[in-house]
């Protein structure tokens, strides 16, 4: 398979990232972002391009893919709702609409989260909500992955200053949270694995939970 990835350079992408190069059965990757991911590999392209809200000057470098891995997100902490749905649903739907229209049979993976809701009472679960239904309404292979709390994997860390810290103590009590919760618990490398069965094989339903992901 041949595969895109959306914000290889956030946790949940670097981990995908990394499950995609080590995978035979994908033979290609392209990471699409504003910024490199500061990885070499036979497999890898990368595309700069700084406008994430409009690919069509980019257009031309994205079809011929079997699926799309969109792992780009940003916390809502601090931010306006304007200012979250702009990278939340307007950078996803313009890769969506982009990858729709040049590669209907392709498969989509949004990461989305446990909890999102389009009617919900919290910001960033109505407009994660918003964005799972625009994409589920486009006509190719759409899943949403919802997981709960990510263990990052294989040295994969966040961006973000206070998340590292808090997986740096939550880091020890993994397996303990991994027996009391196990479905509500994933990992960075059970997400890029899982993400690269669904574009071969696709998946029961299409929205996937902690447990689904897990199982795939």
């Amino acid at each position: 398979m041949r595969v895109i990835i959306f914000g290889a350079t956030g946790m949940v992408g670097r981990g995908v990232l990394r499950e995609c190069l080590l995978d035979e059965r994908v033979t290609a990757v392209l990471t699409v972002g504003r910024s490199p991911t500061g990885t070499v590999h036979p497999k890898l392209r990368e595309l700069l391009h700084s406008d994430l809200s409009d690919l069509s000057a980019v257009e031309g470098e994205l079809s011929g893919y079997d699926a799309c891995f969109f792992c780009l997100g940003v916390s809502a902490a601090g931010m306006s709702e304007q200012d979250y749905r702009r990278v939340t649903y307007d950078y996803t739907l313009a890769a969506g609409t982009t990858l729709a229209r040049l590669s209907p049979s392709s498969t989509f993976v949004y990461v989305s989260g446990a909890g999102t809701d389009e009617h919900g009472r919290a910001m960033w679960a109505r407009v994660k909500g918003a964005t799972e239904n625009a994409l589920l309404a486009l006509p190719f292979h759409a899943y949403m992955f919802r997981p709960g709390y990510i263990q990052p994997m294989h040295g994969v860390t966040s961006r973000t200053r206070w998340y590292r810290l808090a997986y740096v103590v939550a880091a020890p009590l993994y397996p303990l949270l991994r027996r009391l919760f196990p479905a509500a618990v994933t990992t960075t490398e059970r997400i890029g694995q899982a993400m690269i069965t669904v574009a071969e094989r696709g998946a029961p339903e299409r929205i996937l939970g902690p447990a689904a992901i897990n199982a795939l």
